[in-house]
């Protein structure tokens, strides 16, 4: 029996809706929040309101370009957390809405969940491969950085985590102290391209076991710019492609270093990148050939799956959905990881009989 589920994304600024069959991917929707770009940053109250204004078209066009009506979805999965609050809300409260409306059962997602599982996304014209359990994968964003052992679709370990601040948040506020435009990554990995990854030393941090911080690369950073502009006012101008390569490789640098040493520990050899920064080119060129030289099967994303998107929450949904993982009307939404997966252990650990 055919299994379809409609997902909903509105964690942060993308407004998105997908339908998967059977793993299959038949539409994913994605509308984009421009409005942000002149504040340097996501402003959630904004988010919210043009969330409200979207959600409604990008589902019906998602289910039209799928080809099929709500009668033949079996379930609809929703990002509960984290995230904005204000975002969250949206999508939570229309697939609450659509499910009464039409008696379809909820299914809720891990928005961080759901980036690592877009790797078992198939494409209606193409075979893609996928990891095999237990695996590992680098999850980076602009809100997490973490390495997660996947054991099953459903068992999910973190092993490693940032102390401080994530890698994302690294690049786009390193790149708002250069001037660059709103969101930073990207600009950074375009030029990155034109300059030199060596010609710049930043500082790196000695953390134990798998955990990461980027607080003190950040703080690195700032000093060295500080400390030469004091000489040549023009120096971010004059060495910005450079600036550009030496901090993505010294980030790229303290991701490797902790993903190898996990590896390693675990004996795993299936490694898969997860999240917006995975997108970056210099991050996924890395990743491959380190897998190369140390025998990896390596699971690089299509750039389409890095970013928000719902297809990644449709076929978490689809998993949840398989073992009978179903939400009542009065779940909420949740914006902190922490609390998130505190209500998971409290709802999977059992309850002693009094």
């Amino acid at each position: 029996m055919n299994i379809t589920i409609l997902g909903i994304e509105s964690s942060c600024d993308d407004t998105s809706a997908a339908v998967v069959r059977d793993r299959v991917l038949l539409s994913n929707v994605i509308a984009s929040q421009a409005v942000h770009e002149q504040y340097g940053g996501v402003i959630p109250e904004l988010a919210s309101r043009a969330h409200q204004q979207n959600i409604i078209p990008v589902v019906d066009t998602a289910l039209r370009q799928a080809g099929i009506t709500l009668d033949e979805v079996d379930a609809i999965a929703f990002t509960r957390g984290p995230g904005l609050l204000g975002s969250l809300l949206v999508g939570v409260s229309f697939a609450k809405g659509l499910s009464i409306a039409n008696n379809i059962p909820l299914v809720e997602v891990n928005h961080l969940q759901g980036h690592i599982l877009s790797h078992f996304i198939d494409l209606p014209d193409a075979e893609v491969p996928h990891p095999e359990f237990p695996f590992l994968c680098l999850l980076v964003s602009g809100g997490h950085t973490q390495i997660v052992k996947v054991n099953s679709p459903l068992e999910m370990e973190i092993v490693g985590t940032t102390i401080d601040d994530a890698a994302g948040e690294a690049f786009d506020k390193c790149a708002k102290v250069m001037g660059l435009p709103y969101p930073g990554g990207p600009v950074i990995d375009r030029l990155a391209a034109e300059g030199d990854p060596d010609s710049i030393r930043f500082a790196k941090p000695r953390m134990e076991g798998f955990d990461y911080s980027f607080s003190g690369l950040k703080t690195s950073f700032l000093y060295t710019l500080r400390d030469e502009m004091a000489v040549d006012p023009t120096f971010i101008e004059r060495r910005k492609a450079d600036l550009c390569a030496s901090l993505q490789k010294t980030i790229i640098d303290i991701l490797l270093n902790k993903l190898v040493k996990a590896a390693k520990h675990f004996r795993i050899k299936d490694i898969a990148i997860a999240g917006g920064v995975s997108a970056n080119s210099g991050l996924r060129n890395a990743v491959a050939e380190e897998g190369r030289r140390r025998g990896w099967r390596t699971f690089i994303p299509e750039r389409k799956f890095t970013t928000d998107n719902a297809a990644m929450i449709a076929i978490s949904g689809y998993y949840r959905y398989q073992t009978g993982h179903f939400a009542s009307f009065d779940t909420t939404p949740v914006a902190r990881l922490e609390e998130l997966l505190q209500i998971h252990n409290e709802q999977t650990t059992p309850k002693e009989e009094e």
